[in-house]
Formats: C-alpha cells, sequence, structure tokens
C-alpha cells in the first residue's frame, strides 16, 4: 500500500475513539441574524460526512468554521480533540476544495498539485514523488504535463483533488465541489469522488444541497434546517425514517399524513411519513395489514418504467406514488383510486415547518 493510499487508514474501533472533527455548540451571528445556532456534531475519521441542507441552512457557514475562514461567535471547533476555534486556516490540518477549482492556468498539472509542497519548502524530488502519488490516486498519472485548460470539467476537478491531498491533511473540507459539472458528469464524479476517499483513507466533509449526492456517497449525512441539524444518520436511517417533516420534505420525496388523518388511518395521533415508493394502487381487497384510502388522481407522469402518480384525498392532502408502469391500467386524471400501505411502512415524525429557507 503507498504513503498515500495508507493516509488516514485506522480499524473500526480506534477511528472512533477520538473524533476527527467535534463541533461543541458552535454558533455563528450575524448582527440580528444567527446563521448556525448551537451545533453539536462528531464526524468520525475516515468518514464521508455530508452537511446537507437548502441554500440558508447553515451548512456552508459550518464548514468554513471548520475550515478557518470564518470564526464563531461561540462554541468551538475541535479537530482530533484540540481546539482550534481561533487559529488561522494554514495553522489547521485541513484542506479545501471549492467548486471552482482554483486551478493556477499558468502551470502543469504536476506543477498545480505540488505548489502547497513548494511554500513548505518541500524538496524537488519528495515534491515529484508525491504528486505522482496523487495523480495515480486520482487515475491521472498520464496527465501530468498538461494545463488546466487542457482538461475536462471532470479531469480538473480530480487535480484539484489531488492538490488537496498531496499535503496529507487530517480532514478534506468540500464545498460544492461537483455543483459546476453536467449531470452525467457529476453522476460520474460522485463514483469516483467515493472511491478516491475510500483508497486515501481521509476523512472528507462534503456540503451538498443535492440530495441525490449525499444519498449516494456519504457514511452519514446531517440535515440541516435554519442553521440547526434535524437528523443526523446514514443514508438509509434519513430517507426510510426521517425525524422530522422537514428532512421527509427535503431529502427526497415524501407523503405527510397529519395527526387527524394519522389517527384516522392508523389509530395514532402524531404525523407520519410515507415514501411514494411505499403506496400501491389497491385493485381490490385490501391486503392483511394494510391502510387504504380513496383519492382523486391529479396528474401522472411517465419515468419510463415507473410513473409517478399525484393524487389528493378528500381533505385536500396531496399524495405521491411510485408505480410500475404496467400497473395502470384504468388509472387517468381525474379518475378515483384507493391508495394502500403496509402500516409497517409508515413512520412518525416531528411537525416542523419545512418551507423556511435562508442564506448560508
Amino acid at each position: 500500500m503507498s504513503e498515500a493510499v495508507a493516509i488516514g487508514a485506522r480499524d473500526d474501533e480506534s477511528r472512533r475513539v477520538t473524533p476527527a472533527i467535534q463541533l461543541v455548540r458552535l454558533r455563528k451571528q450575524y448582527g440580528e441574524v444567527i446563521a448556525v445556532d448551537d451545533i453539536d456534531l462528531e464526524i468520525f475519521e475516515g468518514e464521508f460526512f455530508s452537511l446537507l441542507g437548502p441554500s440558508g441552512s447553515g451548512k456552508t457557514t459550518v464548514l468554513r468554521m471548520i475550515a478557518g475562514f470564518e470564526l464563531p461567535t461561540g462554541g468551538a471547533v475541535l479537530l482530533q480533540g484540540s481546539d482550534v476555534s481561533q487559529l488561522a486556516p494554514y495553522d489547521r490540518d485541513v484542506n479545501t476544495v471549492f467548486q471552482d477549482y482554483a486551478l493556477f492556468p499558468h502551470m502543469s498539472v504536476v506543477e498545480n498539485i505540488e505548489y502547497g509542497l513548494r511554500v513548505k519548502k518541500i524538496g524537488k524530488t519528495e515534491r515529484r514523488r508525491r504528486a505522482g502519488e496523487m495523480l495515480e490516486a486520482v487515475r491521472l498519472a498520464d496527465y501530468g504535463n498538461r494545463r488546466p485548460n487542457q482538461l475536462s470539467g471532470g479531469q480538473r476537478q480530480r487535480i484539484a483533488l489531488a492538490r488537496a491531498l498531496v499535503n496529507h491533511p487530517k480532514v478534506l473540507l468540500l464545498d460544492e465541489p461537483l455543483g459546476a459539472l453536467d449531470l452525467k458528469l457529476r453522476e460520474e464524479m460522485q463514483v469516483e469522488l467515493k472511491s478516491i476517499q475510500h483508497d486515501v483513507g481521509i476523512t472528507f466533509v462534503f456540503v451538498t444541497h443535492d440530495q441525490g449526492e449525499a444519498l449516494s456517497m456519504s457514511d452519514r449525512i446531517a440535515v440541516f434546517n435554519l442553521g440547526r441539524v434535524e437528523q443526523v444518520g446514514t443514508p438509509r436511517e434519513i430517507y426510510e425514517h426521517p425525524a422530522t417533516s422537514f428532512v421527509a420534505g427535503f431529502v427526497g420525496t415524501s407523503n405527510v399524513l397529519s395527526a387527524t388523518l394519522s389517527r384516522q388511518l392508523l389509530g395514532v395521533a402524531e404525523p407520519h411519513s410515507i415514501r411514494p415508493e411505499r403506496l400501491r394502487i389497491a385493485d381490490h381487497d385490501v391486503a392483511e395489514g394494510e391502510v387504504a384510502i380513496a383519492a382523486t388522481v391529479t396528474d401522472i407522469q411517465y419515468l419510463g418504467a415507473d410513473c409517478r402518480v399525484r393524487a389528493q384525498l378528500d381533505d385536500g392532502t396531496p399524495m405521491v406514488a411510485s408505480v410500475p408502469s404496467d400497473r395502470l391500467a384504468g388509472v387517468a386524471i381525474g379518475g378515483n383510486v384507493r391508495l394502500a400501505w403496509s402500516r409497517h411502512a409508515a413512520f412518525p415524525i416531528a411537525n416542523t415547518d419545512i418551507s423556511k429557507g435562508g442564506d448560508s
């Protein structure tokens, strides 16, 4: 195993003794505006951890406080157990990759990667060796002599990663790094980014507003809303067991039943969430363990193998069902259907306001 690949490698038990990053009642206030509101969070060594939320949720401000670009109004940022809250960015063992890559156009790829090592006065031979390792790690070993303008967007992104990783930071911070790429390339880079993180073993903290990115790459996710963390969990936990109505509505699509409707259908007077793929259109009798309710179809979206059927209950509650396209016989806009689901498919959630937002 090369030195680059060995960076940060730990067994699961030891990596959780001291968190790579710990935020303790972290707060950031701009005048009367509270951007980050007393957040407590632990990120473990070697994790791919995403800060997910809409614009204005506070996720980018948290990343900038970890990096040292912003100083907290209150609380603390700990790296490997040491309080770095008041340290300058260059005194923290972290590096940041931005959306615009910030590569030097007049330098070759290998010179871009070496730049941080030159600043630290590392000798040329060692610089070249470490830059070569990083080029191999990002699968661009033969591109060292090219200039940034000779690379595709995805290749420039990988060079920016290599430049950030060559200093062997304990933590790599990524601020919406895939936002400038087109959809197909962004999806390809999601796979590449996760693979690179697995190979080098460094803690990645990834900021995004894209739920698909967070779900597909992360070991764990913190969902932000209005400067607070609504839920922390694995992608499966976040998607299948949303803790609040905000999480249910922001991460994917979810049907939210009010406390009144939940009492009527489930016998429990608290809001519940049901994912569209857990609903079916009931042709005949409802199976044991299922509940069903009448609805009027308002729209049908054809998505290939599946269709997204939008409907409305008698009390005005909107519902969305993901239904196989070959099971839509007799279903039409304006028609009546019965939506059915297993009782086990509905999960209780806290009733938060999913419509709020602000600036990050």
